[in-house]
């Protein structure tokens, strides 16, 4: 279980940096909606996250 849980923590670590690092490379029309493409980006995040949570809580309730 504990397995299972580093492994989600770390795989979101790993998404969270690698879209950090892609928002500083952008085309001539990305850079024009830099801010509304983060704010879309992070709401994505923390959606996910809350789900991800909700998943868990309910995988451990159940076994």
């Amino acid at each position: 279980m504990n397995i299972m849980f580093g492994l989600v923590t770390l795989i979101l670590i790993i998404a969270v940096i690698a879209t950090l690092l892609l928002t500083g490379k952008s085309d001539e029309n990305y850079s024009s909606s830099t801010k509304r493409n983060t704010i879309n980006l992070s709401l994505i995040y923390i959606v996910i996250i809350f789900l991800a949570i909700i998943s868990l809580g309910i995988y451990i309730w159940l076994t």
